[in-house]
C-alpha cells in the first residue's frame, strides 16, 4: 500500500507533486520522493519520513520541470528500513526511466535470477520496484525501432511486461523525452486512476492511487485506469490508452473499501465512504442476529476508518452514536508502523479515552478490521478502565485468516490473531464481552452492489483464495523468513530505534 503520482504539465510541478503526495500520506508514511523531468534531465529528492519532512525549501527549488512523479512508501517488500529503497527507481538506459509503483510482485526473486541470467540486467536492492523498472526497461528497448517511442511500440513493452510479472501493480514511469505511461495489473488490485485540469500555464494530466489526490489538487476525475490497461500521455499533454493484457478483469483489492483508502475517494466507481456505510448496515443485521441490541447503551467507533461504518450501525440499531476517543493525529496509523513492539507501545500514545463516553454503560466499539488483535486488546482494556460496565467489540470486515502477498503488511499467518482460532478463542484474547465479526458474503455483496461492473474482489485475507493464482506454500515461507529477517535486523539497528523514537515524538 503506497501512494503514487505523476503529472505532465505546461508548468512546474514540483508543488502540484507535493500537494497530492500530502493527499496521499496516508497510505505510505515511511519515505517520500519526487522526481522531475526538464528536458531529458532528472532530477530526484527521496528520504526516510513524511512528506513534510523530506521536502524543504532548498529541495523543492532543486525539482525544476514541468513532468514529474512522486510516491509515499509503505514498505511490503526489501530492507523496510533502507533509505536506498525509496521511491523513484531510475535506470539510465533505454532513455532514462523514473518509476514509482504500489504493489507487490509474487515472482520477484525468480524475475530476479531471470534478469541476471538473461537480461543481463543487475538488481541492486530487494526491492521489488527495482526488479519492475529493469523489467519494463528491457522490454522498452526491444520495442523501440527509433529514438523517438510511439504509443504503439510502448503499449507493446507493456504488454510484455504483463506477460512476466505476477501479482499487484499500479505504476506510473517517465520516459526522458518521451511522456509519461501509467499502467495497472490485469486484475486491478491495486487502484489507479487519472484527472485532466488547466494549470496556470495550459492543460494537465494527474495519474493518482486515489482519486482524492486529483480532485484535491484542482483536476477533474476522468476514469479509473482500467485492469492491464496502459495509458501514455505525451509531453504535448494528449492522452493515448491500451487495454495490453489478455484476459483483464476488475477484481480490486477489498481492504481498500474497509481500510487503507480515504473516505472521500472514489475508487473503481465505488464511494469508498458509501462502502463503509452499506459495511456498518449489515453488520448491523449480523449484530442483531447475535446479541439483543437493548443490552448495548452507546455506539463507539475506534478512529478512525471505522466511523461511517459504526454511524450506520447505530442508526439501524436504535443507539446514541458516541465518539469516546480523542486521536492523536501526530502519531503514525499502527497497523502501518513496523514491529510489533512498537505498535503495542503506540496505541495509548495514539487514542485517549473520553471517560463520560464510557462510565457505568456498557459500550459497542466498532472497528474496521481486527488484524494482529493487539491493538483491539488494547483498546477494549482502555475502555474498561474509563469506567464502562461492559465493552463489545464489532468489526467492519471479517476475520482476517490469511496471509496476503499483495501489497499489504500482513504476510505470515502467525500475525494474524483469526489464524487458527474460533471466534471465541479470538474474544477471549481481546478480552471482549463479545466479538461480533462482519460475514463474508455479505461484504462482498453490499461493496458490489455499488458498481455493477465489478467482477469480484481481491479478498484474499478474509477468503483464502489468491485470485493471480501463482501463490504457493513456497511463497509464503520465503516472505516469513524475509520478515523474520527484517525483524531481527530493526532490533539490531540503533538507527532504526531512533528513526521510531522520533516518529513518535514528531
Amino acid at each position: 500500500m503506497c501512494g503514487i503520482v505523476g503529472v505532465i504539465s505546461k508548468a512546474p510541478v514540483n508543488q502540484l507533486i507535493y500537494d497530492a503526495l500530502l493527499l496521499l500520506q496516508h497510505r505510505g508514511q515511511d519515505a517520500a520522493g519526487i522526481v522531475t523531468m526538464q528536458g531529458t534531465k532528472c532530477f530526484m529528492q527521496k528520504a526516510r519520513g513524511m512528506v513534510r519532512d523530506v521536502f524543504r525549501t532548498r529541495n523543492m527549488r532543486a525539482l525544476p520541470g514541468s513532468v514529474g512523479l512522486g510516491q509515499v512508501r509503505y514498505p511490503t517488500a526489501g530492507n523496510a528500513w533502507s533509505e536506498e529503497e525509496a521511491q523513484p527507481f531510475y535506470v539510465n538506459a533505454p532513455y532514462g526511466i523514473v518509476l514509482v509503483h504500489n504493489g507487490n510482485l509474487t515472482n520477484a526473486q525468480a524475475l530476479k535470477q531471470e534478469l541476471f541470467d538473461v537480461d543481463r540486467r543487475h538488481i541492486n536492492t530487494g526491492s521489488d520496484t527495482e526488479v519492475l523498472i529493469n523489467v519494463l526497461a528491457h522490454e522498452l528497448e526491444g520495442a523501440a525501432r527509433e529514438w523517438q517511442l510511439t504509443p504503439d511500440e510502448i503499449f507493446a513493452a507493456v504488454s510484455a511486461v504483463h506477460r512476466r510479472i505476477k501479482g499487484s501493480y499500479a505504476v506510473v514511469a517517465l520516459i526522458a523525452g518521451q511522456g509519461l505511461l501509467a499502467f495497472r495489473d490485469p486484475y486491478g488490485i491495486r487502484p489507479l486512476s487519472f484527472g485532466e485540469g488547466v494549470g496556470p500555464d495550459g492543460p494537465e494530466v494527474m495519474v493518482a492511487s486515489e482519486s482524492v489526490a486529483i480532485v484535491g489538487t484542482g483536476h477533474t476525475l476522468t476514469r479509473d485506469v482500467a485492469p492491464g490497461e496502459a495509458i501514455f500521455i505525451d509531453l504535448e499533454g494528449r492522452i493515448h490508452s491500451r487495454q495490453c493484457a489478455e484476459n483483464p478483469s476488475l477484481n480490486p483489492c477489498m481492504f481498500e473499501y474497509v481500510y487503507l483508502a480515504r473516505p472521500d475517494s472514489i475508487m473503481d466507481g465505488v464511494s469508498v465512504y458509501q462502502a463503509r456505510l452499506n459495511l456498518g448496515e449489515t453488520l448491523a443485521q449480523r449484530l442483531i442476529s447475535t446479541m439483543p441490541p437493548n443490552e448495548i447503551d452507546v455506539v463507539i467507533p475506534i478512529p478512525e476508518s471505522s466511523r461511517p461504518s459504526a454511524m450506520q450501525l447505530a442508526q439501524k440499531i436504535g443507539k446514541p452514536y458516541r465518539e469516546g476517543f480523542v486521536k492523536n493525529r501526530y502519531v503514525g496509523r499502527t497497523f502501518i508502523m513496523p514491529g510489533q513492539g512498537v505498535r503495542k507501545k503506540s496505541v495509548r500514545q495514539k487514542l485517549n479515552a473520553i471517560e463520560v463516553e464510557f462510565k457505568g454503560r456498557n459500550v459497542l466499539l466498532v472497528d474496521d478490521s481486527i488484524v494482529r488483535g493487539t491493538t483491539s486488546k488494547e483498546i477494549v482494556q482502555m475502555a474498561r478502565d474509563a469506567g464502562a460496565k461492559k465493552v463489545y467489540l464489532a468489526s467492519a470486515a471479517p476475520p482476517v485468516r490469511f496471509p496476503n502477498v499483495y501489497g499489504i503488511d500482513m504476510p505470515t499467518k502467525d500475525e494474524l490473531v483469526a489464524h487458527g482460532r474460533t471466534i471465541e478463542e479470538i474474544r477471549q484474547f481481546i478480552g471482549a464481552d463479545a466479538l461480533i465479526y462482519q460475514d463474508v458474503a455479505a461484504m462482498k455483496r453490499v461493496v458490489a452492489a455499488l458498481n455493477p461492473k465489478l467482477d469480484g474482489f481481491e479478498a484474499s485475507c478474509f477468503d483464502g483464495h489468491y485470485i493471480t493464482g501463482d501463490v504457493s506454500a513456497d511463497e509464503f515461507a520465503a516472505m516469513a523468513a524475509q520478515r523474520g529477517a527484517q525483524g531481527e535486523e530493526e532490533e539490531a539497528d540503533p538507527r532504526s530505534r531512533l528513526a521510531l523514537q522520533s516518529a513518535e515524538a514528531a
